[in-house]
């Protein structure tokens, strides 16, 4: 059975900090694309970060320089290290992870809400 279980959200002020995580479980991880997605009320779902099998990395210009993703493939655990937050990052962040080229691997977390009060 597969999951993806988040953890670490919660209420914070702005400047602070948090840390999610992600702990997987019957997938590949290691050959997995492991990714942090947020949606905010009224928005579409957004990827804030990826992290690949090689452990490159991908940001959007919103967070870059902020957040920072990594991965333990021998806990197959993946994580959000997000600093210097804002109101606007203020969103359910969702794990999600696929293996490029496997069809049907696709995953997605439930999601842990992240609120960033001004």
């Amino acid at each position: 059975q597969v999951q993806l279980v988040e953890s670490g959200g919660g209420l914070v002020q702005a400047g602070e900090s948090l840390r999610l995580s992600c702990a997987a479980s019957g997938i590949v991880f290691s050959s997995s694309v492991m990714e942090w997605y947020r949606q905010a009320p009224g928005k579409q779902r957004e990827l804030v970060a990826a992290i690949t099998a090689s452990t490159s990395t991908n940001y959007p210009d919103s967070v870059k320089g902020r957040f920072t993703i990594t991965r333990d493939n021998a806990k197959k655990m993946v994580y959000l290290q997000m600093n210097s937050l804002k109101p606007e990052d203020t969103a359910v962040y969702y794990c999600h992870s696929y293996r490029p080229f496997a069809p049907a691997s696709e995953y997605w977390g439930q999601g842990t809400q992240v609120t960033v009060s001004s």
